[in-house]
């Protein structure tokens, strides 16, 4: 099967880990907007299509089925990518990791977007400083610990069994940080050698590396999740 992934074509964004995933398991798929444009979102979004109604992109359509929300795509793709071993508590397991990233996801996006969406950045700068410095001080490092238990308790190779899409998408999570929040993830670091490690082994898995080398693996910027302004990511 062809699968088709729908998102925004500048930006690496939500549609990344779904995008990983695709890549690390050497599926056959179409970036959709990346060849047609962003406009051809659109006919989803306004229920022109059949299938499940996506409320944003990331979504991706296989035969005929539609599904929203990365954790779900995930949770669909992984079974036949072999992304994730069998059984269905372990898989639910890797659900609640991904539901968890998904949760960091967010919090990372609101350090530059505490009020609103809708607003630039620079319309609600005093604000963004404020919530990134609780960020930088309180919730990352919790988050952060939180997924070096996991992999301590697992034996530290991976998060799960053997390697899976969390690892993925952990992959993700730490290069995304290093590049918004250097400052921070450097002080961080010492603390975390079982998540370093894993980012590391996953950039080094073969489809991956050729993933990154390619001009498929856009570069981060200050249109995604994932942004660096120096003055939310203090020194001291």
């Amino acid at each position: 099967m062809r699968y088709q992934l729908y998102y925004w074509s500048g930006i690496q964004g939500r549609g990344e880990f779904v995008r990983l995933a695709l890549e690390d398991a050497g599926a056959d798929y179409l970036d959709v907007a990346r060849e047609r444009g962003d406009d051809a979102i659109m006919p989803f979004l306004q229920g022109e299509q059949g299938g499940a109604l996506p409320f944003a992109p990331p979504f991706l359509k296989a035969g005929r089925t539609v599904i929203a929300q990365t954790p779900a795509i995930l949770l669909y793709l992984a079974p036949r990518l072999k992304l994730v071993p069998a059984g269905t508590p372990i898989q639910l397991h890797a659900h609640q990791l991904q539901l968890t990233i998904a949760d960091l996801v967010a919090e990372v996006h609101d350090t530059h977007h505490p009020i609103s969406s809708a607003l630039y950045y620079e319309d609600q700068r005093v604000a963004a400083k404020r919530r990134a410095e609780d960020f930088r001080q309180h919730r990352l490092p919790k988050y952060l610990g939180y997924f070096e238990d996991v992999l301590v308790r697992s034996g530290g190779m991976h998060t799960l069994s053997r390697h899976s899409y969390v690892d993925l998408s952990l992959f993700q999570i730490m290069s995304g940080l290093d590049y918004a929040f250097p400052h921070a993830m450097r002080r961080l670091r010492r603390k975390l050698p079982q998540l370093c490690a894993l980012a590391g082994k996953v950039a080094e898995r073969p489809r991956i590396a050729t993933y990154l080398a390619s001009p498929r693996r856009l570069a981060f910027n200050e249109d995604g999740i994932f942004r660096h302004y120096p003055e939310l990511d203090a020194t001291r």
